[in-house]
């Protein structure tokens, strides 16, 4: 697997402290979307953006552990991937089978979340890409019921005058395809007239809305819950205090949504340095199991945390 790491929104340590975290109010929709109903608790899934970490050896993975057993170890500890590895390459069918076979082995639901190819995202841009489209489809439906929902990062040029490339492309997914769609460039977030036509097309869609939640682009945290679920993709600063108190808020406000309806969760932990992202992804697990009265499976450290310095 490429190696990949999460520079999104990255600041300085310096400036992490000068940060305002506070989660803004839910967007405009989200009392659209939560409805009040609750026929069970929300589904929550809470994961990494990689399995490939050789840091994690000693950490999640024992010492011994060989690369091509790292997924085998991954999945006894969480129970869905943000899968990055799509965005760089398109697998082949035989190697997505691969992974499902190996989250079949340890049963339960486990879901593989994979990123839309930067091919058709940041090379085509959304246009005249229907056959890296159904390349891309193709192989992600060998996850079978293994597949979570699959998300679409749109790149930082990719602004409001690009509406309609994004229009035309969603309307030409599968309708039962589960995505959800991240946006980046700023002019989406400060323009109150695109922010309302992108959300309405989503919620009118009935796909998500990606909050990215990162240090130097608050702007992102936009709050929008355009259906009853929530994607968030968390990136902390290598156990930085902030960390848990952001964890905190978050966990607080998905409890808030969830007695109002919101019925799946996908929590997705990042960090500009991931050695320690299972630390955060396991503080996070007990947090969630506290306030939603759930019992998600914690990672299994195999040494303790180490104290921000």
């Amino acid at each position: 697997m490429k190696f990949y790491q999460m520079d999104f929104g990255k600041l300085p340590i310096e400036q992490i402290d000068q940060v305002n975290f506070g989660l803004p109010p839910e967007g405009s929709f989200a009392s659209k979307v939560l409805t009040g109903k609750k026929d069970q608790g929300p589904k929550v899934y809470v994961g990494c953006a990689k399995w490939g970490r050789k840091e994690w050896k000693g950490l999640i993975y024992p010492v011994k552990t060989p690369e091509s057993s790292f997924l085998n170890e991954y999945v006894k500890h969480f129970n869905s991937i943000e899968l990055n590895a799509t965005f760089y390459k398109i697998p082949e069918k035989e190697q997505v089978i691969t992974w499902r076979r190996k989250a079949e082995a340890k049963g339960g639901d486990f879901k593989f979340c994979p990123k839309f190819s930067r091919g058709i995202s940041h090379i085509k841009r959304l246009k005249n890409a229907e056959e890296l489209t159904s390349a891309y489809l193709g192989s992600i439906c060998e996850f079978g019921d293994f597949l979570g929902p699959c998300f679409l990062q749109l790149s930082d040029s990719f602004g409001p005058k690009d509406f309609s490339y994004l229009e035309t492309y969603l309307r030409n997914l599968p309708v039962d395809l589960n995505v959800y769609v991240e946006l980046r460039h700023k002019d989406w977030f400060s323009d109150l007239g695109a922010r309302q036509e992108f959300f309405s097309l989503l919620n009118f869609m009935k796909k998500g809305a990606v909050i990215t939640d990162a240090s130097g682009r608050r702007d992102c945290v936009h709050m929008e819950l355009t259906i009853p679920a929530a994607f968030i993709r968390f990136v902390g600063n290598g156990l930085h205090p902030t960390d848990y108190t952001r964890i905190d808020a978050w966990v607080n406000r998905l409890q808030q949504w969830c007695a109002r309806g919101l019925e799946e969760i996908y929590f997705f932990l990042h960090q500009h340095d991931e050695k320690d992202t299972p630390i955060l992804a396991d503080y996070t697990i007990k947090r969630l199991n506290e306030a939603l009265n759930i019992k998600l499976e914690s990672p299994y450290l195999l040494t303790q945390p180490r104290l921000f310095a």
